[in-house]
């Protein structure tokens, strides 16, 4: 455990990094730290004070930033801590509750994630059961549920009966741990928090790819006008995006816990991590700021001013979205007892 470290133990473990290295991801960590406590607070701020952007997909995403707000707050400052120390030095109780938090966190934004690109798929594809399926107490009760499932999770391991919390000195960082029974949550963690979302991502994306395709497709022999090589090159490039960074964020660092447990590869372990602490300042970037509407409000949030003359729940804003989003799905489905 942290606090039973010898002098030893921490010299085998600086071995492994070079001072350069530590150093510079230390600052690197306090960077990212500040972006993305200023990105995530800036969005939960304009999501409170613009209650015309107060959509559903616009509560995951509130989910999702109040889960990388935490983050930055609670476990960026130890990672770079570890970094400018080359190990850990804040004792048995926080080498738990740090790495729980982490671990919770990392669950709730992918499964954030993965329940952004669910909505999105039946928006797009299920139009007409979207508003019994997304009522205000259900979304609420699905947010509940992706934070009371990814910190439940850790109960088992911080109980000792599923892996233990404790100090790893191959990784030289505070993680899960085998318990006394040799028992292990980190493979079964992979699977659950990276492996899982990453299908449910692929899959929804991959079918609101399909549908807005086949969408095209039948428009096109009716209209001319349809520029459906540019609509199909566009969606495939935002699906790309979304898909590699969140591949690019999570998988290196997954891949070095389960596949590198002797920590050969200690450059690795230490992008993995960078890589990882990425994550929660680029989301506000790729699932917010690329909305025009959001920019809005981030800018009139800046500016101290509540509301502006923009209204994406307005009722002829709203009326054109649930029109499109329809004639989308009637393009693909002409036969509404076509399912």
């Amino acid at each position: 455990m942290a606090g039973n470290l010898t002098s030893e133990d921490d010299f085998s473990v600086l071995l492994r990094y070079s001072r350069p290295l530590l150093t510079t991801a230390g600052v690197i960590t306090i960077i990212t730290m500040i972006i993305g406590v200023a990105g995530n607070l800036l969005t939960v701020i304009a999501l409170l004070r613009h209650s015309k952007i107060r959509t559903v997909a616009a509560a995951f995403i509130a989910s999702l930033c109040i889960s990388d707000l935490l983050f930055c707050f609670l476990v960026l400052p130890f990672g770079a801590s570890q970094f400018f120390h080359g190990t850990w030095i804040h004792g048995d109780l926080l080498c738990t509750l740090v790495p729980m938090m982490r671990y919770g966190s990392v669950g709730v934004s992918l499964l954030s994630v993965a329940t952004i690109s669910i909505n999105r798929y039946i928006l797009i594809a299920w139009p007409s059961i979207y508003p019994k399926i997304y009522t205000k107490l259900k979304v609420a009760l699905y947010i509940g549920i992706i934070w009371v499932f990814s910190y439940g999770l850790q109960i088992p391991t911080v109980l000792g009966v599923w892996g233990t919390f404790g100090f790893d000195e191959k990784l030289g960082t505070c993680s899960i741990i085998k318990d006394k029974n040799e028992n292990s949550s980190k493979t079964a963690m992979f699977v659950i928090g990276f492996v899982l979302p990453c299908i449910v991502i692929i899959v929804c994306y991959s079918k609101i790819y399909w549908v807005v395709r086949k969408s095209h497709k039948r428009l096109s022999k009716h209209n001319s006008g349809v520029d459906t090589k540019r609509s199909e090159m566009h969606i495939t490039k935002m699906v790309l995006v979304i898909f590699l960074c969140f591949t690019v964020c999570y998988l290196p660092l997954t891949i070095a816990k389960v596949f590198d447990p002797d920590v050969k590869s200690a450059p690795l372990l230490v992008l993995g991590y960078l890589l990882l602490y990425f994550a929660a300042c680029v989301n506000p970037v790729i699932y917010v700021t690329m909305n025009k509407q959001y920019r809005q409000a981030y800018f009139d949030t800046l500016k101290c001013r509540v509301g502006s003359n923009f209204d994406s729940s307005s009722p002829v804003q709203h009326s054109k979205s649930i029109m499109s989003v329809m004639f989308l799905r009637n393009a693909v489905s002409p036969n509404p007892n076509k399912v």
